[in-house]
């Protein structure tokens, strides 16, 4: 068991594939032109997998895959493989782009729910916000995965005076589509150009709803990081992962191994743990491991507090979200 210094059991572990990424979120990855980690730092394949049974070993249970995009990776469906023999739940954070090409692959390693990032249902402005023309290709595969069978979370980063005025239409997206849409309230990292003011929050998102559409506040599931809602006679539900404003720390379950195989303890941790270069060198990264959820702070990677309006984002000491896995 991991465990921390506030009693909380870490079981769920993100393991970042790659920092490449074939879009440029301005949010995420902060240049068009970006230097990605050479070959020979990222966690090989076969590090990837035993890293991820000392995990295993140690009380995890769950396992998601992330990047940058995870599917960009020429090795990634192997990766899902090896991982589905693990005796956990195996799940993956994608842009969409790619998953035509992997519905058998998810099928094959017991995939049965994922996360796809969209932030917009308006062609033109995801070409802005992207710098890609790629969004009949990634709503295409939103349904369909939806049409094999899979449950699908499409996660929409809120932004105040960019797409919170879609709100209402990713709500009506659910009406007739078994679509589970996530709204996330606007993080700060490295070279993202966060201000408080572009935040929309928990209490404002909700309000937005409420002017079309009745709904129904629904249970989570303990570790939860999204408050749930649904709308009655709705296909789908929708749910607000409100960390700037009440976040979930007090029942936080994560850890993260970046895909140069540094172990973060928090989203927003200043510090990293290389697990890596000691696995390389043949040392037990089991003591590092549970070092440093020892060191895990108790809210916010110890870096700030709810009070985001008087926040200022070049203070956070933090890698940019691409470096770090969504």
């Amino acid at each position: 068991m991991i465990q921390d210094r506030f009693g909380r059991t870490h079981n769920y572990l993100r393991i970042s594939l790659t920092d490449n990424c074939n879009m440029r979120c301005f949010y995420c990855m902060p240049e068009e032109d970006y230097d990605f980690t050479p070959v020979s730092k990222l966690m090989q394949a076969h590090e990837i997998e035993a890293l991820a049974k000392i995990f295993v070993e140690e009380g995890v249970d769950k396992i998601r895959l992330t990047g940058g995009e995870p599917l960009v990776r020429k090795d990634a469906a192997n990766i899902l493989l090896a991982l589905s023999k693990l005796p956990v739940k195996l799940t993956l954070t994608t842009n969409g782009t790619r998953l035509h090409e992997f519905v058998p692959v998810l099928r094959e390693a017991g995939v049965r729910s994922l996360n796809i990032s969209l932030d917009t249902l308006q062609a033109d402005k995801f070409q802005v916000m992207t710098r890609r023309n790629l969004f009949d290709k990634i709503y295409n595969n939103i349904h369909l995965l939806i049409d094999h069978g899979f449950h699908v979370k499409v996660n929409m980063v809120v932004m105040k005076g960019l797409n919170d005025n879609e709100i209402p239409d990713f709500i009506a997206w659910t009406k007739h589509t078994p679509v589970h849409v996530r709204f996330i309230e606007f993080m700060p990292f490295s070279g993202n150009r966060w201000t408080s003011n572009k935040v929309v929050s928990l209490e404002e998102i909700l309000a937005a709803i409420a002017i079309k559409y009745d709904y129904i506040r629904l249970q989570d599931a303990e570790n939860d990081t999204a408050k749930g809602f649904t709308v009655p006679g709705h296909a789908g539900t929708f749910a607000i992962i409100s960390t700037m404003t009440s976040p979930f720390c007090s029942g936080c379950n994560r850890m993260r191994l970046t895909a140069d195989g540094k172990m973060k303890n928090c989203l927003f941790s200043r510090t990293e743990t290389d697990l890596l270069s000691a696995f390389r060198r043949g040392d037990d990264v089991r003591p590092l491991i549970h070092q440093s959820i020892q060191d895990k702070a108790k809210e916010l990677g110890g870096q700030f507090t709810t009070d985001f309006e008087h926040l200022h984002a070049e203070t956070i000491d933090n890698r940019s979200m691409i470096t770090i896995g969504g």
